[in-house]
């Protein structure tokens, strides 16, 4: 049996609406192997983050089976046991990190036949967007996007060892699709230059390590202002933790996870006192990024 470690990731990072994400060294597992008949499946699951279904209908499985349809085979029988860490609904990345699972162990069992470009389009059929798949993969900061005939680009920038993170995670869940209708049909063309400018700085930031310019860099105007009003004390979190150290602080994803980055470690525990006056229990936890995506663990 071989084990697949796939990281949880988060997404947007500020400015960088739906095109750019990142890897934590936070991580669901997979125990598999090849298991009787073709189309037969065994799914079993430990402990982890909330109730998972061990039907076909498991998000897992059907990104192992799309994946042998879209390589022109038949789907092989599986056995796969489940140990999921990474929370529901929280914005970091657990349904790219299913879809993942189920594309890569595919991949492993089709003799490592997919492209990383291939399984992002195969996972793109779930996902819609890259943004969260990218880094499940390939691990990293990953710039991405689709092209015109619907097909991926991307780019992986490895992270700066000196960018620490501190993540905000409440008890409870914010749905994507909710998280997206608050947000405006259109914007302004000052809107969008303002992000344009950011994104290009987070992108440089990364690239050579100088996190000065987080400060500046990681400020949005395309959703955080409309998905803030769904986060309970996100914006008395905001300045409170820019005082402790933060260099800056966004959503995860769609939320409500909190994202806060610095380059340098610093002690956010008094920011549980803003949350218990919004009668909201969080943990609180460092999870540092990680340049390694979706990878066996042992064979």
């Amino acid at each position: 049996m071989m084990k697949l470690r796939v990281p949880a990731t988060t997404a947007n990072m500020g400015p960088g609406f739906d095109c750019l994400g990142m890897a934590f060294d936070f991580y669901n597992y997979i125990d598999f192997e090849e298991y009787g008949l073709p189309g037969s499946c065994k799914l079993t699951s430990s402990g982890g983050a909330g109730k998972i279904d061990l039907s076909k209908n498991n998000l897992i499985y059907r990104a192992y089976a799309k994946t042998f349809e879209y390589a022109g085979e038949d789907v092989k029988g599986v056995k796969m046991h489940f140990e999921n860490h990474i929370p529901y609904s929280r914005g970091l990345g657990s349904s790219s990190a299913a879809i993942i699972g189920g594309v890569k162990v595919a991949n492993v069992l089709l003799g490592d036949r997919l492209t990383n470009e291939e399984m992002l389009n195969v996972a793109l059929e779930f996902e819609g967007h890259p943004d969260n798949i990218a880094p499940a993969l390939l691990g990293g900061v990953v710039i991405s996007g689709l092209l015109e005939n619907g097909k991926v680009f991307y780019r992986k920038i490895k992270v700066p060892q000196n960018l620490h993170c501190t993540l905000v995670i409440p008890n409870y869940p914010l749905a994507t699709k909710k998280a997206r209708e608050v947000l405006p049909k259109q914007f302004s063309m000052a809107e969008a230059v303002h992000n344009i400018g950011r994104t290009a700085l987070l992108v440089d930031a990364m690239h050579t390590g100088d996190l000065k310019q987080l400060a500046l860099a990681m400020d949005d105007c395309l959703h955080q202002p409309y998905r803030k009003t769904l986060i309970k004390g996100m914006d008395e979190i905001i300045p409170a933790a820019k005082a402790l150290g933060a260099l800056n602080v966004t959503i995860s994803g769609a939320g409500p996870t909190i994202l806060i980055v610095g380059d340098a470690p610093h002690d956010y525990s008094s920011l549980q006192d803003i949350l218990s006056k919004e009668g909201v229990q969080a943990k609180i936890v460092d999870l540092q990024p990680t340049n390694e995506g979706a990878v066996i663990v042992n064979r």
